[in-house]
């Protein structure tokens, strides 16, 4: 892979892991051959790939379960969309395996709490998205397919690793997050911020239903790692208030 492609696929899994919602297009039962559109909540499992909490009665259901192709699309946001990024991820839709379902629901869950009631209350089911082809667009002329490898990492540590690791920092280094928000331009005050994830190239910050993602300088695969990053984006966070007049 060449520089270049390299700083595509970056670009694209930045903008992904910046993501948590975004537009579901199934292939229509009702109206056969057409696309139907749906506004959807997603969080990655621990091989990168999008976990979707869908309900059973949902037509965006009862497409996937005749046909498992699909198509998620996210948006960087802005005034022109035209002229912002955005990422169309092209895969299968299937059902996740019994076997998996408590790390995926634990990691869904931290990020949209909430949704355990719906799951609870309602006839909900995980379904995972296996990317085939991703199409990245950063802007005016970037227009790239990168593939489903270099947009979806797994994740270097475990269920256990990950979940104590977020743990610690929700419950002893609340102002190190405070810090991470004014670092990224966000006012902590308005919304408390909590750890939902971690990965190989950043975390994952909620305040309220907004998502917040910190990258790491460097790729990191320990928990060693994570705590010298962390230290390193806290010392960077307060020189730089120090130095704002």
């Amino acid at each position: 892979m060449t520089f270049a492609d390299q700083t595509v696929a970056r670009s694209a899994r930045e903008l992904y892991a910046s993501s948590h919602q975004g537009i579901l297009s199934t292939l229509s039962l009702e109206v056969p051959g057409y696309p139907f559109g749906s506004v959807i909540t997603f969080a990655p499992d621990r091989g990168g790939r999008p976990i979707i909490l869908i309900s059973d009665i949902a037509q965006h259901t009862h497409n996937i379960k005749a046909d498992a192709r699909v198509s998620l699309t996210l948006t960087e946001g802005g005034d022109d969309v035209q002229s912002t990024g955005r990422v169309t991820i092209v895969g299968n839709a299937h059902p996740v395996a019994d076997g998996e379902i408590d790390d995926v629901a634990a990691r869904y869950y931290r990020r949209f709490p909430h949704a355990s009631d719906y799951h609870k209350a309602h006839d909900f089911s995980f379904f995972r998205i296996d990317p085939v082809r991703v199409r990245y667009i950063g802007g005016f002329g970037r227009i790239h397919w990168v593939s489903a490898n270099e947009l979806c990492l797994a994740n270097p540590f475990d269920e256990d690793v990950e979940a104590g690791m977020i743990a610690h920092m929700n419950v002893d280094h609340v102002d190190a997050m405070h810090d991470y928000c004014r670092l990224f331009g966000v006012d902590p005050q308005k919304q408390h911020p909590r750890m939902t994830g971690i990965d190989a190239e950043g975390f994952d910050l909620m305040l309220g239903k907004r998502l917040l993602r910190i990258p790491f300088e460097q790729p990191v695969t320990s928990a060693i790692e994570v705590r010298q990053a962390m230290v390193a984006l806290v010392q960077r966070a307060r020189s730089e208030s120090a130095d704002t007049p």
